[in-house]
């Protein structure tokens, strides 16, 4: 009698992917998807009806959310899309660099100083107001190996 030889599998990557699969008919607006390789977060949606011969297709805008770039993708619905996995975190925002960076605390105490001050409107609010004293929370979007501060608030926890 022969013997059941154990299979193992082996993969090429250390941790987990930056992605996962989602069928997308599954897909829903103010959701996330990869377009063009970027992590986007979707705007618009609609559905076309199947042709003669094919599958529904759906038809996408995203707006890119590190970069705000605009990127729009048709795909059947049948198909799957990468999806990318997002994380958002609330930081305390202790101080600003001279070159720019910020200085952020998270919930545990732990300090960062790698993010800078975000360009266009947000940057220049998060300063002013900084500069006026005002404790200011950042919340930070971390997806793809990326990170950026995409919106500020008054921390109202630490009013007097």
């Amino acid at each position: 009698m022969a013997e059941i030889e154990d299979t193992h599998f082996e993969t090429g990557d250390s941790g987990a992917s930056a992605t996962y699969p989602m069928q997308c008919s599954a897909l829903r607006k103010n959701g996330f998807v990869m377009l063009k390789a970027r992590p986007c977060k979707i705007v618009e949606m609609s559905t076309s009806k199947t042709g003669k011969h094919g599958h529904a297709k759906v038809h996408m805008v995203g707006i890119d959310i590190f970069s705000g770039k605009k990127y729009e993708d048709i795909c059947p619905s049948t198909h799957n899309m990468d999806v990318p996995h997002v994380k958002r975190e609330d930081y305390q925002l202790t101080d600003i660099s001279d070159d720019g960076y910020l200085c952020l605390m998270g919930d545990n105490g732990d300090l960062r100083e790698d993010l800078k001050v975000p360009d266009g409107d947000l940057g220049q609010q998060l300063k002013a107001e900084y500069d006026t004293g005002k404790e200011l929370l950042c919340t930070v979007l971390k997806s793809c190996g990326e990170e950026c501060v995409i919106a500020i608030k008054t921390n109202t926890a630490l009013d007097k």
